[in-house]
């Protein structure tokens, strides 16, 4: 098992047992609950530290996501609607040029125009 924080250890617990006794008390699944319910635990862990940034470029609006632990300090807020921002694009990812001077990194999860 990976190394979990206790609240993360604890929630999954939790869920696996609802898997348990959702399945009638069947004997022998204990590794398939946890890993079904360690599964969903992360994954919802995961998708509340998203964070998503839209900005428009050449006609094209892009929608950005970043992990909000691993911005480097950005908040939202930084950007003000309609305000110019400086852009890069590298693949998928999309970099905004920020007040400070640094950038923060998004990968492109979704394109209009």
């Amino acid at each position: 098992m990976e190394n979990h924080s206790s609240e993360v250890h604890e929630a999954i617990r939790r869920r696996a047992e609802e898997i348990y006794h959702g399945s009638g008390c069947l004997e022998g699944r204990d590794g398939e609950n946890w890993r079904q319910a360690e599964a969903e635990i992360l994954r919802e862990f995961a998708s509340q530290n998203l964070r998503h940034v839209v900005v428009r470029v050449a006609g094209v609006v892009y929608t950005g996501e970043y992990e909000a632990d691993s911005a480097d300090g950005y908040t939202p807020g930084e950007f003000h609607r309609g305000e110019a921002v400086s852009v890069r694009f590298d693949g998928d990812k999309l970099f905004l040029r920020r007040p400070n001077g640094r950038e923060l990194e998004t990968r492109v999860v979704k394109r209009i125009g």
